[in-house]
């Protein structure tokens, strides 16, 4: 954890660019205006493999930095909706490679708490929570918090 050596905790969000990951950056936003703590915007990517095998990173490095950069720009985008634009500078956007759930557990690591919308691009209407929160939630090295967007409450 964070706290012991700066002073500042850390929060981790997932971000994929849905609208429940920018409900939770929003409620990180939030959070870390009360606590004083240092948000970290993180979107895990990768090139598909084989169904059920490993993630690979076989692509000509031009395709490779497009991809990164279209990336970039999805979770910069999700950023500037929930804290508007320009984002603070306090805000840490980072990509990481690989499946979201095991770059999320992986990030868990050094975070004092890990954020995820409820379900993301993927769900399915009616879900309780996607498979990428089940696994943050059942495989974090630190507390999670998952948020429902707000047209859900309604």
């Amino acid at each position: 954890m964070t706290t012991e050596s700066t002073g500042q905790q850390l929060v981790v969000v997932g971000v994929d660019g849905s609208e429940e990951s920018v409900a939770a950056l929003a409620w990180a936003r939030r959070y870390a205006a009360a606590t004083g703590a240092r948000v970290r915007a993180m979107m895990a990517w990768h090139y598909p493999g084989a169904v059920g095998g490993p993630p690979i990173e076989r692509a000509p490095g031009s395709v490779h930095q497009q991809t990164e950069e279209q990336e970039r720009g999805t979770l910069t985008e999700a950023v500037s909706k929930a804290y508007g634009d320009p984002a603070p500078a306090g805000v840490e956007v980072t990509l990481g490679y690989g499946r979201p759930a095991p770059v999320l557990i992986e990030a868990s690591k050094e975070a004092d708490l890990l954020v995820v919308g409820h379900r993301g691009h993927g769900g399915f209407a009616g879900m309780l929570v996607g498979s990428v929160s089940l696994h943050c939630v059942t495989g974090a090295a630190c507390p999670v918090v998952v948020v429902r967007s707000a047209h859900e409450h309604g």
